[in-house]
């Protein structure tokens, strides 16, 4: 197999991330372009009870059909067939599990949106497939690859990481508790710099704020801030052990999904996984204790 005849499948054509990374694959003359392969079939999927999801799958099903030639096909199992690799890029977490369960035994490589799922058990469970059909699998947000933040913990100047606030959006989504629809971003970018070992979190909630924040075993602590007043942006501040660092991811004018799909495509034709599942599964564990600390206003050990 030739980076130039990688097929590349996608699962779920109710997010924006389809036809974008669509688009990047496609579009040689794209200032971000990733190369490497082309999506050749998609699975369109949806969900019924989720408006983000069946109120988008037409209008981008008819985007990768008909501005890039993509064959849409009635099944996952389909895409499986005639591809090397997959995207499942289904907007709604709490489908994961069943569409990844009826493409594993194919043995293609497969990139799961965030959130991978929206429950540790599922998440487990999907880990569990993965291994027992050695499927090399990743899932992630694309603000974990932001060229700043990449650039900032590149930076070792002011020496060793010491702890890390991060803030965002957290609009809320009924079908995708808690932090699970946005505030899993803000997650993946504070256990990019972290990494695993959170012993137990604490949130604290009023109408249009959340405020997480993680204590590792080693004594670290991060926090997130989610808003709900507007105010869209996303960003950090990096705590050093001789200075601080603010992390601002709109710096670079590098899509945060450009980065992402080219680790994708490492994993698509090496097979090696850009992130251990251990830590994705922690990533799961985090959010569904800070939504349990949401609900009874006490520490959640994870």
């Amino acid at each position: 197999m030739t980076a130039s005849t990688l097929r590349i499948g996608i699962i779920g054509l109710d997010s924006s991330h389809a036809p974008a990374f669509t688009g990047l694959l496609h579009d040689e003359h794209h200032p971000y372009h990733v190369p490497g392969g082309s999506v050749t079939h998609a699975y369109p999927g949806g969900s019924d009870d989720f408006e983000m999801s069946y109120s988008r799958i037409e209008g981008f099903t008819q985007k990768v059909r008909d501005e890039y030639g993509v064959a849409i096909v009635s099944s996952p199992e389909e895409v499986a067939e005639n591809c090397d690799a997959i995207l499942l890029t289904a907007v709604d977490g709490r489908a994961h599990l069943e569409l990844f369960r009826r493409i594993a035994p194919y043995g293609k490589p497969v990139f799961i949106d965030k959130p991978m799922t929206v429950s540790s058990a599922d998440a487990a469970a999907i880990i569990e497939i993965a291994a027992r059909y050695r499927v090399p699998i990743m899932s992630c947000s694309s603000l974990r690859y932001a060229e700043e933040l990449t650039s900032a913990l590149q930076d070792a100047t002011h020496g060793d990481v010491i702890g890390m606030d991060c803030y965002g959006p957290m609009a809320l989504q009924a079908t995708q508790p808690g932090l699970f629809w946005y505030g899993v971003h803000t997650v993946e970018m504070l256990y990019r710099t972290l990494g695993r070992g959170c012993e137990k979190v604490v949130a604290q909630v009023t109408e249009e704020h959340d405020v997480v924040t993680g204590i590792w075993k080693n004594g670290t602590i991060g926090t997130i801030r989610g808003n709900r007043r507007g105010n869209n942006q996303f960003g950090a501040l990096l705590h050093r052990e001789k200075n601080s660092q603010f992390v601002d991811v709109y710096n670079h004018p590098k899509p945060y999904y450009a980065s992402l799909l080219e680790v994708i495509m490492h994993m698509f034709h090496t097979g090696e996984q850009g992130i251990d599942p251990a830590e994705t599964l922690e990533i799961i564990r985090f959010m569904e204790a800070a939504n349990l600390s949401r609900e009874i206003g006490e520490p959640v050990y994870l």
